[in-house]
């Protein structure tokens, strides 16, 4: 089971540890396009400020982001699963699962990102911020900038087995399954059952306690089918709808009473 996940806009302190080394990131296919986006971003960051702050998205007061940026090469490192921080990855708690499902979360997830186009949570990274939504002046919008290198990288990720897609739009747009692998790819909304609509926050929340669920139980299912039957085991209620044709994704909506 591969488990993609969005990055949180929010992030941890990178700390005193190591500095980034390119090279050791998982999915070296993606090497040459991390680079360029790295390069542009810490060129653009250690220019005018304010220019760095409009093509970010950044207010006055998130200056202290491109100084960040800035940074990037000599910056302190931490894996991943320790850098992403937010709603969901609070809920999914990697740091506090037992070893043998962080051996899972090593192996299944997957989170995707502007800047590194995707890491794994064990991955270490600086703290930085770039989000998929960013146009750099010279690489572009960056969901088409990783859209043909993703292309090359993710079938072999992605295996013969489940994806669990539960990213956010802008995230899905820079890598979007197709053809056989579309077919056991399950993408999840999580919906308040009294209205049966979304809510952000509980959203995030649920696919968090949701995949610290699958991890913990050492559920392995691969195909969407399956996906379906391993939640409702764990006790969720899940409403799931197989493609019209071949070559989509399954949709599973997931129903909570509580908005919490």
């Amino acid at each position: 089971m591969l488990v993609l996940l969005p990055p949180s806009e929010g992030k941890a302190s990178a700390g005193r540890g190591t500095p980034l080394k390119p090279g050791s990131l998982s999915l070296p296919g993606l090497a040459g396009a991390r680079e360029a986006v790295l390069t542009e971003l810490v060129e653009l960051c250690r220019g005018d400020e304010e220019k760095a702050r409009e093509v970010l998205g950044l207010s006055e007061g998130l200056s202290g982001e491109v100084g960040k940026n800035a940074r990037l090469r000599e910056a302190g490192t931490r894996p991943a699963g320790e850098i992403y921080t937010g709603v969901l990855y609070d809920a999914l708690g990697v740091a506090s699962l037992d070893a043998a499902a962080k051996r899972r979360a090593a192996r299944s997830l997957l989170v995707f990102s502007g800047l590194w186009g995707a890491v794994r949570v064990t991955d270490r990274i600086p703290s930085y911020r770039c989000s998929m939504g960013v146009r750099l002046p010279g690489l572009g919008a960056l969901a088409g900038h990783w859209r043909a290198p993703m292309a090359d990288a993710l079938p072999e990720v992605a295996g013969g087995g489940l994806v669990l897609d539960l990213r956010s739009a802008a995230y899905a747009a820079a890598w979007k399954p197709k053809g056989e692998l579309a077919d056991r790819t399950a993408t999840v909304r999580v919906l308040h059952a009294p209205t049966r609509k979304v809510v952000s926050h509980f959203n995030k929340a649920t696919k968090g306690r949701m995949v610290r669920s699958l991890l913990t139980a050492g559920a392995a299912p691969a195909r969407p089918a399956e996906l379906v039957e391993a939640l409702r085991d764990l006790g969720y209620v899940v409403e799931a709808e197989a493609p019209g044709r071949p070559g989509r994704s399954w949709s599973l909506d997931v129903l909570v009473d509580e908005v919490h």
